[in-house]
Order: C-alpha cells, then structure tokens, then sequence
C-alpha cells in the first residue's frame, strides 16, 4: 500500500510503499477513501523534521538530555548507532480521514465491515491507503454524509473540543484569531451552536470562505479591529476568545485581552508564542485554557489503546463522541466543510500538497487526498533481488524498533548470520526503512508472513513482551528455529505452552538474556569454577526513572520486574551455575523492587533495583563474595 511520510533526517516527505497493517483485539482495519491535510500541523511536523540537528536540538532539548545519558550509561558507539537508526525512521502523517472498514478486533463493539467510518489519531489514522485505527477513534458515518465530508471530522474535534474548554452556548460572543482550516471549522461549529462568531486573519481567501459561512470576518489591522469587536459585541468584548493562528511571535496572544469582556475565557489551540504580559490577563481575570487535539482521551492509553471507554455519566464528550458530535452535525446540514476544500490531490500525488503548504505560492485551506477504490492485497514488499542459497540459516524479523535494528541486527550479522530474509512489523513503514536500511530482502505484513515463508530458517521475535509466548509457539509450531527477546513469557501457563511446543518441535529456542554471556562474566565464572562452595551475590541496578507514558507502564507489557529484572535474575543464575530453588520478591514505591535468591548449594542473590538514583551512578554494580575470591563487576 501507499503510504505519506516524512523522514526524520530531514529532506521533503514522500509516498512510499509499504506492507499494510496489521491490527490488534482493540483496532479496525479501515481502506481509506479520503483524508484530510491539516496544514498547521502537519507543515510543524514536516519543518522541524527537515530542520538541522541544532535546530531539532534546539526544539527537542528533553530528547538531547536522554541522548547524553545514554551515551554515560551505553558508550558513543552503542549512542551512535541508535541516534542514526532514530533518525532513520519516518514520521507518519495525517490524523483525520474516512473509509471503509475491512477488518474488525475482537473486542470492538458497534462497527462492523463494510461501514463507512471516519477515523482520527496521529500515528494511526494517516494518509495511507489502510489504517489501523483504534476502535474508539473510529465512528459509523451517519447516512447521506459523503466520504469527502467525513474525513473532516477528525479535525473538526479539534474545533469542537476548544469550544467546550469556551463553555459559549447560543447567544454568546465568540471570537477566533487565525482562520486557517482548524480556525474556519471552530468558527463554523461555534455558529452551528447558535452564537455569533466573529474571525481575524491576515489573509483574504480565509476571510472571504468565513463570511460564506455566516462569521464576522475581519482583517487584523490592529486597534482598529479592536474598536470592530467591541462594537459587534455592543461594547462588552467577547465571552470567549479561540486562538487558533500558529507560529512563534506572541503578538496574536497580546492582542487577546482588548478583545475579550470582563472574566472572559482564552482557549489556546494553535502552537502559539507565549511571551504574555500578565497585567491585563489580571485586570479583566481572564481564565486561560488549553485544548488538548480532539477532547478527553487524547494520549490516554487505555482510552486508545486499550479499547476503554469512559462512562458518559462522567466524562459526556471524549474525542470520540465528539467525531460522533461533528458527524451529527455534517448529516444535518449544520456544518457545510465541502467549500473549505480548496486542493484535492490523488495519494501518489501527495507530494506536491506539501510542496504548496511549504512554499505557500497559492492561497489554500483544505487539502484532501483521495484514494483508488480497489483494494491492492501487499502482503510483501521487494526491498532486494533474492540471493542465491548460501548454506547460511535464512532470517527473519517480527518487530522493526530501534532495538531490533541498531542492537539485534549487528549481533546477528557479526555472529555471521547475515541472510536477512523478512521483517515485518504491525505497521509496516518501520518494517520496509528497516529492510531498506539492514539489508533484509523484503518487508511483510505482520508476524503470520514471516512464520509461513519456506526461506526463513530462524525466526528472530523483537516485538512488546506481551506478544513474545504467542509467537515463539507460534514459530516452533511452524518449524522454526526462535531467537526471542526477553522476557520469554509474562505467565506460567505462556511458559509452559511454549515449552511444550519446543519440545515437539526439535528446534532450537534462544532467548535473549545476554549478560551472561559477556567476556568480564565469563571471566568470573572461569575464575569460581576452580572452587566449589556457597556465594554470596549482591546485583545493585540504577535503572532510571522511565516517563510516565513509557511502554513499560503499559499493564499488558510485565512492567519493569518482569520486562527487565529477568535479565539480573539470569545473570546470578549464570554465576552460580544453576536456577534458583527459592525467590522472593519486595516491591517499592517508583519502580523499585528487591528480590531474594536462594540456591541448591547454600548460595544466596539479591538484587537491588532502584530508579531514584543519581544519573551520574554507574547502571550495574555486582559484588560477589565465596570459593575464596572476592569479586566486583562494575557496569560489564
């Protein structure tokens, strides 16, 4: 399939071709019939990606402190490689769109294939011929609603949410700043729900498609549009002010206080310069707002991940309920979008949408991109010719993160194992830049392509830890050799399913806890073999805060002491030469646990994982006292 995307090193965005995804128990599988460029922001997408790295830097300064701790903690070479497989990666883009759904997760209610849905979400519902959209992001197009129509309501959220934050209803006096494509569809919501709306821009083609509509359009000259919003709204000001304009001055947010009455409400929705003077915020008590994209839910894992409502008792309008809301409204005929359309562009053609936006030589609001209505089935995706046998294992990806390409790829390929055959991904596009740039012959849709290609020999399995039981028996039940990351499984039932499966199969299975076999611990265990007797063994871990929003807070994926911890507890069984008879564990508080060890020959492990500590502290300290020799492994 087709898919928009703009490279993270920089350079202009491209169409390219990619294997289409995959979905999970929560998500649809929509083929795209239009979806909708919002120019505001996808043109800062697009700018920042293109941008130096001093000017990402300079933009990014979080990500430049996580690149100087890692670079402490993993050295600049290991630094290096994942900085340049980062920056490797393409950024989707697009979030607002409508198509017809193909497929539908197990746990999605209330859709159901051959509907006409509209869709939302950055990173999920992009320009691209299929989607995998969260199902709660997806919503049944009311009858007479045409595709082209629908694909705005994504975007339209966005509009309606900052009117709710306004809390304006019929009657009230609303002003929006900046009346590009989000700016003309909150003004044409705000008149739909019956107050009077008056809009500023500096531009004539927005003025003009917001006066079509019924808005108070005015040309921002200054005191002089001041004096025109006080008089339109009878001296008083306005009851809510709607920033929508973008870009870095704060001149826009400077104005806001002459336009607005006593205790009026600003709601910022653009990404806006905020260089404020508080004196005349405090003098009229201002209350200030923020809207965050379509509503609540927004950036809520379990909301869009996970499939979980809230109750409308508690929470009446989500973001998804608010797509329910603008689609209401299409069907009605309150709100018109088709004369906001000012470009429409096939997807092979998308380029030259972004080419106007980036240059701005035409004046444009709205541009669709529309897509071919026959379905084109890519289960691969032909990076390089096939390679003649070589007696070499042939290998397989499932998982196509900066793990797998800047750690696991150059593992393997120094091992010698460097007949890369296929990598798949649920999403495809890190699936064919990781084929394109690893050397792997083709990308592929999923992880069922990768398991049934007879060329594959060793399947290679990088994807969240919740996944890894399910494919490693997935992959031995199909004959495979499994190299699987850690952890093996999240459960004794997974572990014992995949170890029945191993034992059935005659495969080898190899799961990736590679600290035991690093040369200080090989060392280590050649120098204890010599004796015999009980060790003592102290593993302290300064393992670091991780953000709240890290996968590793995602409930499904073990946490920290099942997604990591596993790897100290096989390091000390690797030292002792033996698993453990006894362990118990103590959590803390922050992501902190201990966990005790006990062995058959009087040994004794504790572990020590801490995430409050100095960034400064080396990451892993190991003392190990018996059989005559005391022993310290600092960061091995």
């Amino acid at each position: 399939m087709r898919q928009v995307v703009q490279p993270a090193s920089g350079g202009p965005v491209q169409v390219i071709e990619v294997p289409r995804p995959t979905i999970s128990a929560t998500e649809v599988l929509v083929h795209t019939t239009a979806s909708i460029i919002s120019s505001g922001t996808e043109r800062a997408v697009t700018q920042l990606a293109q941008s130096s790295l001093l000017a990402k830097a300079r933009a990014r300064p979080d990500l430049v402190r996580q690149v100087i701790k890692k670079a402490k903690t993993e050295g600049l070479a290991q630094t290096a490689r994942t900085v340049r497989t980062r920056l490797a990666q393409d950024v989707p883009l697009g979030y607002s769109a409508a198509g017809i759904v193909l497929e539908v997760g197990e746990h999605v209610a209330g859709i159901r294939p051959g509907q006409l849905v509209a869709t939302a979400g950055a990173g999920k519902a992009n320009h691209a011929e299929f989607q995998a959209v969260p199902g709660l992001l997806c919503t049944p197009v009311p009858q007479g609603v045409e595709a082209g129509d629908a694909a705005f309501a994504g975007v339209a959220s966005i509009g309606l949410h900052a009117l709710r934050l306004a809390d304006v209803g019929p009657g009230a006096s609303v002003v929006v700043i900046g009346l590009g494509l989000v700016g003309q569809l909150t003004a044409r919501l705000a008149h739909a729900a019956g107050c009077n709306v008056a809009g500023i821009d500096v531009a004539e083609l927005p003025l003009e498609r917001a006066r079509a509509a019924g808005v108070h359009a005015l040309a921002e000259v200054g005191d002089d549009t001041t004096a025109a919003i006080l008089d339109w709204s009878r001296g008083r000001g306005a009851d809510a002010v709607i920033v929508t304009a973008s870009g870095k001055s704060s001149e826009p947010m400077l104005r806001v206080p002459g336009l607005c009455r006593d205790r009026a409400t600003v709601v910022v929705v653009g990404d806006i310069g905020l260089d404020l003077d508080r004196r005349p915020l405090y003098e009229k008590e201002l209350t200030l707002r923020f809207a965050r994209s379509y509503g609540p839910g927004r950036y809520e894992r379990s909301y869009e991940e996970w499939g979980v409502d809230y109750p409308e008792g508690y929470v009446r309008w989500t973001e998804g309920r608010n797509l329910e809301a603008v689609l209401d409204l299409l069907a009605s005929r309150r709100l018109e979008v088709d004369d906001l359309v000012t470009h429409r562009h096939d997807i092979a053609d998308a380029g030259a949408a972004y080419q106007t936006i980036e240059k701005r030589n035409e004046p444009y609001l709205a541009m669709q991109l529309t897509y071919p209505e026959a379905i084109k089935s890519d289960a691969a995706i032909k990076v390089r010719p096939r390679r003649a046998p070589s007696g070499r294992p042939g290998i397989g990806f499932i998982g196509a993160g900066a793990f797998a390409s800047s750690v696991l790829v150059p593992a393997f390929r120094a091992a010698g194992l460097d007949n890369f055959v296929s990598v798949g991904s649920s999403s495809g596009v890190t699936a064919r830049r990781m084929a394109e740039r690893d050397g792997f012959q083709k990308a592929v849709s999923g992880a069922e392509a990768i398991m049934n290609d007879p060329d594959i020999d060793v399947v290679v399995i990088a994807t969240p830890h919740n996944l890894h039981a399910q494919l490693a028996a997935s992959a031995l039940r199909a004959g495979k050799h499994v190299f699987c990351e850690k952890p093996l499984a999240l459960s004794f039932e997974e572990l014992a399913e995949v170890e029945a499966d191993w034992r059935r199969s005659g495969r080898a299975l190899f799961v990736g806890f590679n600290r035991r076999f690093s040369p200080a611990l090989g060392t280590v265990r050649r120098t204890l073999e010599a004796r015999s007797g009980p060790l003592v063994i102290n593993y302290r871990v300064n393992a670091g805060p991780v953000p709240a929003d890290h996968w590793y807070e995602d409930r499904r994926q073990g946490g920290r002491l099942l997604g990591e911890v596993c790897h100290f507890i096989d390091t000390v069984a690797a030292i002792v030469g033996m698993p453990a008879v006894a362990v118990q564990s103590v959590r803390g508080g922050a992501g902190t646990f201990t966990v005790a060890l006990s062995y058959n020959d009087g040994s004794l492990g504790s572990i020590v994982y801490a995430s409050g500590g100095s960034p400064q502290t080396r990451k892993e300290r190991v003392e190990i006292l018996g059989r005559g020799h005391s022993i310290v492994l600092d960061d091995f």
